[in-house]
């Protein structure tokens, strides 16, 4: 009874790799079109200083991630969050469209916030970005962001 317990236990595994093996390789997982973006990034509205220390890390200008990208302000503590709809894939770059931004009430009615944009082409909802190499991006045609971005990375 000990044998056939530890035969079942020894082969059904060894089976299942046999029959997956049979089917083929596992096809690779496609990651969003944005993935080479992902992390944190300093510069943009200031030549960018070091990359490779823990002081870029915390104090980024722009953090992407998956479903949201975060910017800094020059006079704001807190990251203005826009919520990504669509990423496109543009010949040296790509283009992020995000959700509209919630209106600010202000005295004369809602508006839309000053800084809810990268102050790209006066489209507060659109954002390209350019591939300059491996770990540097550009903002075209945002007037907040005239540098280019680097990305922080560890040693």
């Amino acid at each position: 009874m000990r044998r056939w317990v530890l035969l079942m236990a020894l082969g059904l595994p060894l089976a299942a790799t046999l029959d997956a093996d049979a089917q083929g390789p596992a096809p690779q997982r496609q990651g969003p079109p944005h993935e080479w973006t992902f992390g944190a990034w300093t510069g943009g509205q200031f030549p960018a200083g070091d990359t490779d220390t823990p002081a870029c890390f915390g104090s980024p200008t722009v953090i992407f991630t998956r479903d949201v990208v975060m910017r800094a302000t020059p006079l704001d503590t807190a990251y203005r969050q826009r919520n990504i709809e669509t990423v496109a894939v543009q010949p040296n770059g790509l283009e992020f469209r995000f959700t509209p931004a919630a209106p600010v009430m202000g005295a004369m009615g809602p508006r839309a916030a000053n800084d809810a944009g990268f102050g790209c082409s006066g489209n507060p909802n659109l954002l390209r970005v350019e591939r300059r190499g491996p770990d540097e991006i550009v903002f075209p045609d945002c007037s907040e962001f005239p540098s280019p971005l680097k990305r922080c990375v560890t040693k």
